[in-house]
């Protein structure tokens, strides 16, 4: 993947450039504010950075659209007392010494247990790692749910994975054998969970971001929209 910028006045334009078996050029703006441009395999260089220069207007009105829900979360510590986010509802983090490293949630708290409260790594990986568990098994019954009725779509389950992501909620393999999910989206609404996770699903029928895949979503999910932007709004 390449990198590219461009000046529009003051301001700098910086995008990452892929290539893919496609027809047109696509231009996507990311919450982080990133812009990632994917062309097709044979397009000319000069061509892909006329077409982003003409869309610059379009692409600094998204990242101040972006920039309203901004900022994210601040970096965590892993000490008592801060918030930290399960299902969209905000619970107060609790570090205990304990004989055995567990966490609980009970009531308005995300109990840790460490054998060393001191080590804020230590808490860290317990909390990540207790929200994969729950991660795991919440995703897993929502893409049992969907699969299901997507069935007859020949759309099969596919294989999930679950991973730390800086700019996405999810993808999809380019095989179509499975989807990638973000580990931060755990801590989201169920609805905004669903969306992501349907969203991947209908690209297993429909890879790009066409017309028919829009069709099919807003077909499998019509409030969709509305989903999309509580998660935008939520953040995470």
């Amino acid at each position: 993947m390449d990198s590219y910028s461009f000046k529009v006045g003051e301001k700098t334009i910086e995008f990452s450039l892929s290539r893919k078996e496609r027809k047109h050029i696509r231009i996507n703006v990311l919450p982080d504010f990133s812009v990632e441009v994917i062309a097709p395999i044979e397009k000319q260089i000069d061509d892909i950075l006329f077409r982003v220069r003409k869309r610059a207007t379009w692409i600094l009105k998204q990242q101040r659209y972006f920039q309203q829900f901004h900022p994210f979360e601040p970096v965590k510590e892993y000490v008592s007392g801060e918030t930290h986010k399960y299902l969209g509802r905000q619970y107060r983090l609790k570090v205990s010494d304990s004989n055995k490293n567990q966490v609980k949630l009970k009531g308005k708290y995300i109990t840790v247990l460490s054998k060393d409260k001191s080590d804020s790594e230590l808490t860290k990986n317990l909390l990540n790692e207790w929200y994969r568990t729950l991660a795991k098994r919440r995703f897993t019954k929502i893409i049992d749910n969907y699969t299901e009725k997507l069935r007859k779509y020949d759309i099969n389950k596919p294989k999930l994975t679950i991973r730390q992501m800086k700019t996405r909620w999810g993808s999809c393999s380019k095989n179509n054998e499975h989807i990638i999910l973000n580990l931060e989206l755990v801590k989201a609404p169920i609805h905004c969970i669903e969306y992501v996770i349907m969203h991947e699903l209908c690209h297993l029928k429909y890879p790009e971001h066409t017309k028919e895949y829009y069709q099919f979503l807003t077909m499998m999910m019509p409030d969709w929209k509305q989903r999309k932007l509580r998660l935008e709004k939520g953040g995470i």
